[in-house]
């Protein structure tokens, strides 16, 4: 039976495993954390919980014109049950502002469930990878140090063609928004 409620510290091991293994076949696969975030604001930090085991994730940070999905994650063996809807369910009418939204790359399920559930696209913008394989010219570092191996950067949406001809990481980033 499927528990929602608000996270408490013993669950961080299972948050942290779940969180992991949900962003594997993702865009995000490598948006690896090893201590659970903490907010500069109030927020909401909502588990599903299995038999004291966390399968499914919302963290939400609340700002005074909104609140944001800060990461929205279900354990693999528990995708496609519903579990992401039912945090929000669980969410929305705790909020007490008129907008929330949620930032997420190109991956199919999780723009279709944010439309499902009532989000419009808003925004997009790129996230650019540069690796060890990709073109170091126009990088500047400091005195003493080597062209940069890796680096992660913000591009307008305008410069996705440019940007995918150099650099072989390259994901749109979408705002989602839902009046409340």
């Amino acid at each position: 039976m499927t528990e929602i409620r608000e996270y408490r510290d013993e669950d961080a091991p299972s948050w942290l495993h779940c969180r992991l293994l949900s962003f594997f076949a993702t865009e995000y696969y490598d948006d690896v954390v090893v201590k659970r975030p903490t907010f500069d604001n109030p927020a909401h930090r909502l588990v599903a919980v299995d038999n004291d085991t966390v399968i499914g994730l919302m963290d939400i940070e609340i700002f005074p014109d909104r609140a944001t999905i800060d990461v929205l994650a279900v354990h693999p063996d528990h995708q496609r049950e519903g579990i992401a809807s039912q945090l929000l369910e669980t969410v929305v009418p705790l909020l007490q502002v008129d907008v929330l939204d949620a930032w997420t790359r190109g991956d199919v399920s999780a723009n279709e469930w944010y439309q499902r559930s009532g989000f419009v696209e808003n925004f997009r913008y790129l996230h650019v990878y540069k690796s060890w394989q990709d073109d170091a010219d126009g990088f500047e570092t400091p005195e003493g140090l080597g062209k940069p191996v890796n680096a992660f950067m913000h591009a307008p949406i305008s410069l996705e063609d440019s940007m995918r001809a150099r650099f072989g990481r390259v994901h749109v980033c979408r705002q989602y928004v839902r009046a409340l």
